[in-house]
């Protein structure tokens, strides 16, 4: 299995400007090196997905807008995720709290036409069998 992620794992969205970091809440109670394990189901926006600076999708209303104000030069707007869906893929062997774990590879889809994905999974020392 590959490494979960776990909070502080490392995230990018393909329209994003910044790094952000994942958040997961220790509602499950399964800690990797002292971690809270993700699993699909925590992709909520501005709780379990943070922003990641500034969008620069023209799919984002925002930064249509903004873009169209400044006669087409593309105006990146502060992000706001708006996750569709949950991670993919789940992990097919491990569950935690009877919900599919979020393991390295895994990515999740924004509205905006983003794909978050993990830079750092957020555990380094996870065994691997």
């Amino acid at each position: 299995m590959p490494p979960p992620y776990v909070s502080t794992a490392q995230l990018l969205c393909s329209f994003g400007m910044a790094p952000s970091t994942l958040n997961v809440l220790p509602v499950r109670r399964v800690l990797v090196e002292g971690k809270p394990v993700a699993t699909i189901e925590d992709m909520l926006p501005l709780v379990n997905i943070l922003p990641f600076g500034m969008c620069t999708s023209l799919s984002n209303p925002e930064v249509a807008s903004a873009t169209a104000a400044a006669l087409g030069v593309l105006t990146p707007m502060p992000c706001v995720p708006v996750p569709v869906g949950p991670w993919k893929p789940p992990s097919p062997t491990t569950l935690v709290g009877g919900v599919p774990a979020v393991c390295e590879g895994a990515i999740c889809n924004c509205a905006w036409g983003g794909v978050v994905s993990a830079t750092f999974p957020g555990s380094a020392r996870t065994i691997v069998n």
